[in-house]
Order: C-alpha cells, then sequence, then structure tokens
C-alpha cells in the first residue's frame, strides 16, 4: 500500500474566481462608501484626466509674518512735520525769542489767543523717535499778561497735533488773579506769580524744567 496522498483539487466556485477587489465579507468595491477610504488615503479627484489634490488648510491672518502686518499697518508720514523733527531741539520761532511782535496763539475747542507781546521762551525735546514730541512756549504781553503754551506735535498724515494754552494776569483787578491768589495765600502766605502759574500749566517733567532755566533761577527751590 502506498504512502503517497493523492493530490487535492479544489473546484473554482460556482460564481468563478474571486475578484482582487472583492471584500472577504462578500461586498465589493461598488459597494464600497468614499468615507470608507477616506480615513486612511489622502482624497483625490478626477478632472479631465487630472488627479487634483485636496488643498491643505488656508493659513489665516494670524498665520502671516509680523513683518508683513508691520508693513500694512504702516502710517503716512508728514513731510513738512518730519523736517520739524529733524530738526529738534531748534524750533521755527527760535529767532523770534525777545522781539516784540503781533503773535497768535492757538487753542484747541476756544478762540485763538491774539496780542502784541514777546516770546520769552520756548523749549522742544532733542530728539522724537516715535514720531510724537511736544513744545512748550511763554509768552509776555504787552498788557503786562503772561500766555502758556503747549503744543503736541505728530509726523502721521492721519493724527492732528493738539494746542493748549492759557493766560495769567497778575493783576490784582483779575478774578482768576483774586480766585488764585486767595488760595495762595491761604497756603502760602505770598501772593501767586506769573512763574508760580507757569509751574502749575507746565508741572516739572524734564522739557518743563528745561524751559524754566532758559528763564530765570528763580524758579529753582533754593534750600538753606
Amino acid at each position: 500500500m502506498s504512502s503517497e496522498r493523492p493530490e487535492e483539487f479544489s473546484e473554482p466556485s460556482a460564481g468563478g474566481p474571486q475578484s482582487s477587489h472583492e471584500r472577504p465579507d462578500g461586498e465589493t468595491a461598488a459597494d464600497r462608501r468614499p468615507s470608507d477610504d477616506a480615513e486612511c488615503h489622502e482624497a483625490t479627484v478626477l478632472v479631465r484626466g487630472e488627479t487634483v489634490r485636496d488643498p491643505g488648510p488656508k493659513s489665516s491672518p494670524k498665520d502671516s509674518l509680523p513683518g508683513d502686518r508691520g508693513k500694512s499697518a504702516r502710517k503716512k508720514v508728514s513731510e513738512t512735520k518730519a523736517r520739524m523733527q529733524s530738526r529738534l531741539p531748534a524750533l521755527d520761532d527760535d529767532s523770534d525769542v525777545g522781539v516784540q511782535k503781533k503773535q497768535v496763539v492757538i487753542r484747541d475747542g476756544k478762540a485763538d489767543l491774539a496780542f502784541d507781546g514777546t516770546l520769552l521762551a520756548s523749549a522742544a525735546p532733542d530728539s522724537a523717535p516715535k514720531g510724537q514730541w511736544q513744545e512748550y512756549r511763554i509768552f509776555e504781553t504787552n498788557g503786562g499778561k503772561y500766555v502758556f503754551s503747549k503744543v503736541s506735535r505728530t509726523v502721521f498724515t492721519e493724527e492732528q497735533d493738539t494746542h493748549e494754552a492759557e493766560v495769567f494776569d497778575p493783576a490784582p483787578s483779575s478774578m482768576p488773579s483774586q480766585l488764585l491768589r486767595s488760595a495762595r495765600d491761604l497756603t502760602h502766605s505770598r501772593p501767586m506769580t506769573w512763574m508760580d502759574a507757569a509751574v502749575a500749566f507746565f508741572g516739572y517733567d524734564p522739557l518743563a524744567k528745561a524751559l524754566y532755566r532758559k528763564l530765570s533761577g528763580q524758579f529753582e527751590e533754593h534750600i538753606s
């Protein structure tokens, strides 16, 4: 009796050979939903024989470089103001200091001040790296009043300069002067002077101190 086993032949199935697209559970490629392959493969679209890949997510404005945002947000600079900035601390009316002439001091929200008088002193910073600076001026009118002016400049065309100004009348008949004198007398036992009024208007910031040094040493506090 021979030990060799006869060869076993499997009969083809009634439906013919199994297609390579047929899944083990009997589902064909035609029966499969597109979402089944989308989980594992990048989706493609055939357009007239060309394969077009689905583009990635669009970049948001937050993804743009800081330099690009800076270029779009760049402000326009006034050529006239840029020339004024380049001459700091010199001002256009430096030559008028000590000269008696007709003066006009601009005020925002109020009538401008026009008078005959003298520009006693003016001050501006040495530079304005951010394109903004202030200008301080003190005038004396022919009638003995004092005008304090503060101008805030900017080189940018979309921003406006601002102008502040006040008048101090040292005459006792002046109502504002009487009120200031009364308050001063109660606390310091001496009448308020134009220098006191200047300090009340400008304060003691570095630019104000530079202005005071051009006028008189009386702005300094002397101690023994």
